[in-house]
């Protein structure tokens, strides 16, 4: 059993939604985080977790979309269905929008994470120090994510330094990632989660295609070679990990 803990699930075609849920379903997923990356795609993943009982929403505002700001994500964040703040951060790869206007956005979606008790998601693209500059100046939530984790094992070793939970994707499969398979290493179980990040990112062997949440045990079961461990240890911990990390009821991720 599996939860896939950041996905970005289809808009505007229910009855496809629920075919590719089902079909993760079969493949042992029994819980689903649907991302927000703005105001749009945060309403709308509110729908599909109202839609669907092992389905949980975030609302936030990706650093790529962080020049429109934050306005309308707090009413958002209030709704039942919310279980997070995110996916937020930094991203110096594309700079679709000014650093400025990304620190200033990451900070504030910080703040609302603390003042509403909710997790925080953060996406950080070669731009680490920065982000562990804000996030120490701001205060890391008690229960923050470091999404589709990129670093090795000292960019790690800072995240759990400020205990937030790693969440790693298929890129622990990717030939050229073994600064992140040390980092999978140097991750305690009790600090791991696991992803999709579906449509994107595939994992090895279906590289190339599109990505979708009945994939988590791929990523997982990469994640069980690297430690030495079984399949279902894996399984086991980063479900649990994902319940506390979201406070997910565990009835709905544990049919």
């Amino acid at each position: 059993m599996w939860v896939d803990n950041h996905c970005h699930l289809p808009v505007g075609d229910p009855e496809g939604l629920a075919a590719l849920l089902a079909d993760a379903r079969a493949d042992g997923v029994h819980g689903f985080v649907n991302v927000g990356c703005d105001l749009d795609g945060s309403r709308a993943a509110i729908l599909s977790a109202a839609a669907h009982a092992d389905v949980f929403a975030t609302v936030g505002v990706h650093p790529h979309e962080a020049s429109g700001g934050i306005e309308g994500i707090a009413e958002l964040a209030g709704g039942p269905e919310v279980v997070a703040i995110g996916e937020c951060g930094l991203d110096y790869h594309y700079l679709h929008s000014p650093r400025d206007d990304q620190r200033r956005v990451f900070a504030a979606q910080i703040r609302l994470a603390h003042e509403l008790d909710l997790a925080l998601v953060i996406h950080t693209r070669e731009a680490w120090e920065e982000t562990f500059e804000i996030l120490e100046r701001e205060g890391a939530p008690e229960r923050t994510v470091f999404h589709c984790f990129t670093g090795g094992p000292a960019e790690a070793d800072r995240c759990l330094q400020l205990g937030a939970v790693i969440s790693f994707s298929g890129i622990v499969t990717f030939p050229g990632a073994e600064d992140v398979r040390e980092a999978v290493r140097a991750c305690p179980l009790d600090r791991m989660m696991v992803e999709t990040d579906s449509p994107y990112l595939a994992p090895v062997p279906h590289r190339g295609r599109k990505n979708r949440p009945g994939l988590v045990g791929v990523v997982g079961a990469r994640l069980a070679e690297i430690r030495g461990v079984a399949p279902e240890e894996i399984a086991r911990a980063t479900t649990c990990v994902a319940e506390a990390t979201y406070r997910l009821p565990a009835s709905s991720v544990n049919p």
